[in-house]
């Protein structure tokens, strides 16, 4: 990091974590963070998702950027691709602060923000005016108060889908109470049909991905994966932050919400390779939960993902972090004499992933 990025993380840090996150994102909206320009990508670098060109495989997690208030400047942070959202059919605003929490010790953080957003329709009113470059997801989700949540979702896409690149459906945030009953293999397959009928009748196909969650037992990863395989679903996302608090001690760890950065690495990557084994590379997985290293990325696509996404290690190391890890992922490919395809899965077997 520079000594001015250095600088900015350790007055946010004084912050209450929510305020300090609402002026990162009014820093980026002002112009005040210095950014690379544009993705750092080579020949080993640049891959295909779903359809997707990605100039390389780093993306952003949705949750940093809710409400697609600074989809420009994060396009010019070096990112692969980015995820916004989540969005609902409805403006809502979250849990009761406080509701994000350091954990410093453990590069770790608790939140309960219960998918605040502004709605879709003014999501996607910024999205169709972000300029042409990275690809732009939206991840979408369910109102709390909403009689059919299933339903929710499929109206976020016929208000949004077409301003989005791709559509994230977000059935594993442990902060919407019951939402993930909806990764059980019926209630999968009903919201998703709906999903899928919606995006049909958009002008333009959208690649449609499912995020799950870490905490699945082994017979419900293999039934998330039978669902995808059966419904032509575009791609997976694992993981989502955990509930488990496994290791976790401090001031803070008995709070409330999904746990993400370092100690949910081991836990996201093995469902990540379960769920490898049991697609058999049918359907690409984007590996998201504890990077916080391009170490951490080489383990993530080796251990099945085509692509990576990181959030949680942002709040430590900064925004610098992206490009880094592209750029160490391209040395270390180039020293290996390994593609990005060769390089995906290669791990999945290891007993460190069983």
């Amino acid at each position: 990091m520079k000594l001015i990025e250095r600088a900015g993380l350790a007055a946010l840090h004084r912050l209450d974590p929510e305020r300090a996150h609402d002026l990162s994102i009014r820093a980026l909206e002002l112009g005040l963070v210095p950014l690379p320009g544009k993705s750092p990508t080579s020949d080993l670098l640049r891959v295909q998702v779903a359809g997707l060109d990605l100039p390389n495989p780093v993306g952003l997690a949705a949750g940093y950027d809710k409400n697609a208030r600074v989809v420009a400047p994060l396009m010019r942070a070096g990112f692969g691709f980015i995820e916004v959202g989540a969005a609902t059919p409805r403006p809502q605003p979250g849990n009761p602060k406080p509701r994000l929490f350091r954990l410093t010790g453990e590069q770790a953080i608790i939140n309960r923000f219960g998918f605040n957003n502004e709605g879709a329709g003014a999501i996607a009113a910024r999205l169709r005016r972000r300029p042409t470059g990275v690809p732009v997801g939206l991840n979408i989700g369910a109102n709390k108060d909403s009689a059919d949540r299933a339903a929710d979702f499929a109206e976020v896409v016929r208000v949004a889908g077409e301003a989005a690149d791709f559509l994230t459906v977000n059935v594993s945030s442990p902060n919407t109470e019951n939402l993930r009953d909806l990764q059980g293999a019926k209630a999968l397959a009903a919201l998703l049909g709906g999903v899928l009928a919606a995006r049909d009748a958009l002008p333009q196909r959208r690649p449609i991905f499912v995020k799950i969650a870490p905490d699945l037992s082994d017979g419900e990863i293999a039934e998330v994966a039978a669902v995808a395989r059966d419904l032509g679903i575009d791609a997976v996302i694992a993981t989502n932050t955990t509930l488990s608090r496994d290791g976790i001690t401090g001031p803070h760890a008995g709070e409330a919400g999904g746990l993400s950065g370092r100690p949910v690495f081991a836990r996201a990557t093995r469902v990540l390779a379960q769920l490898h084994r049991a697609l058999d590379g049918s359907i690409p997985i984007i590996g998201v939960g504890g990077i916080s290293s391009a170490e951490d990325a080489w383990q993530k696509l080796r251990a099945g993902a085509s692509a990576v996404q990181i959030y949680s290690a942002l709040i430590y190391q900064g925004l610098s972090l992206a490009p880094r890890i592209a750029e160490q992922l391209d040395t270390r490919l180039r020293a290996e004499r390994m593609t990005l395809p060769e390089l995906t899965g290669s791990g999945a077997q290891d007993r460190l992933y069983r």
